[in-house]
């Protein structure tokens, strides 16, 4: 007898037709089953667009469709947390873009509401799952480095640069906007996967472009007060200085680069691709008095496919743990909302060590949890 898939339903729909769709489309385990739009029509399209044999309007009607197992919300960020508060307490699983929520109050009642009810939940940190980030995980586990001295993050990109980009939610921080949360929280994950937890944390935010045209209101021109460019040091609980550099409105930007300086050698990590945040990571690798020499990524590794769009791969393999996690009715296997609420924390004190101009310790996670 065939396997029964997993049934989803689709709650976002700009980033949800670019990757979600054809994402859980593409996996063995799933079956998108049904999407929400605010607007019936548009809803109606979609569907039809993307054979999706159900649409609707209203959230309540989407989740009370009994093919519906899992919802993966893709909306902006002040949406998501009281549609996924919505989502668990109709019991169901959830898979949550990132920022998960506005702040960690919320991110905390949703890891409260999932822990109770036993509901697999999955932020979408597809980092963990990009082939040479797999194998720059394997040479930290192995001691490549030894002790680490020094870890420098930069994530340096043009993707705001232009000041005629069009105003939208993404420039206000109270609707979580902002480069912290579309690419810190992505950070903030991947340090404490691949380095371990934070002792302390000191945050700088700015913005380089504090207005930019409204294209439904006559492009009259309105207020961004979301940061585009964050400098934040980071203390390890290992000790380990770690240097967090980000903006996005930087011209000819180098992109995204980890570099890890330890008594053994050194570890770098990046990619130059300024439009493609997936496509062309390198891992070089080099012990103390060699030259740093570019590795090869093992078979077990590569992805079995490549798209167009590099996003597409790793969230697959998101999709995967994601089904996974349910069929083995296991909750706690990384990334989990856990690790959502940690990003969240880290975001939060770096806007409050920006606000305080100071450094600020960081709670142990599962003290925080309660």
């Amino acid at each position: 007898m065939a396997e029964q898939k997993i049934g989803i339903a689709i709650v976002g729909t700009g980033f949800g037709q670019k990757i979600h769709i054809p994402g859980f489309q593409h996996h063995h385990r799933t079956e998108v089953v049904s999407v929400y739009h605010r607007d019936a029509a548009k809803a109606q399209s979609i569907a039809a667009a993307h054979n999706i044999p159900h649409s609707g309007d209203r959230l309540e009607d989407v989740l009370s469709n009994p093919a519906v197992d899992a919802v993966a919300i893709s909306t902006p960020p002040f949406l998501h947390y009281d549609m996924a508060k919505q989502v668990l307490e109709a019991g169901k699983h959830l898979l949550l873009e990132k920022p998960i929520t506005l702040n960690t109050a919320e991110a905390k009642e949703l890891y409260k509401i999932a822990a109770a009810k036993n509901l697999v939940v999955t932020p979408d940190f597809e980092f963990r799952f990009v082939p040479e980030w797999q194998m720059f995980a394997d040479y930290l586990q192995n001691d490549f480095v030894g002790k680490k001295r020094l870890i420098t993050i930069n994530w340096i990109v043009v993707s705001r640069a232009n000041p005629d980009r069009a105003w939208n939610w993404y420039a206000l921080k109270s609707q979580g906007g902002g480069a912290l949360g579309a690419v810190g929280s992505h950070a903030f994950d991947y340090i404490n996967w691949l380095f371990g937890g934070v002792k302390r944390i000191s945050g700088h935010l700015s913005c380089a472009i504090p207005e930019r045209p409204d294209p439904l209101d006559g492009n009259k021109l309105k207020t961004v007060d979301a940061d585009d460019t964050c400098m934040i040091m980071l203390e390890l609980a290992d000790g380990t200085p770690c240097q967090l550099n980000i903006s996005s409105v930087t011209y000819h930007g180098r992109g995204h680069w980890v570099e890890v300086y330890g008594e053994k050698g050194s570890l770098v990590l990046g990619s130059s691709n300024l439009k493609d945040y997936v496509h062309g990571f390198t891992l070089k690798a080099g012990k103390a008095g060699e030259e740093l020499k570019e590795v090869a990524i093992a078979d077990k590794y590569k992805f079995p496919k490549s798209f167009d769009d590099g996003r597409l791969a790793p969230f697959i393999r998101v999709v995967n743990h994601f089904a996974q996690c349910i069929d083995e009715n296991n909750s706690a296997i990384a990334p989990t909302l856990k690790e959502g609420v940690y990003s969240q924390l880290l975001m939060d004190l770096t806007h409050q060590s920006n606000d305080e101009r100071r450094w600020l310790d960081v709670p142990n996670l599962d003290q925080f949890l309660g």
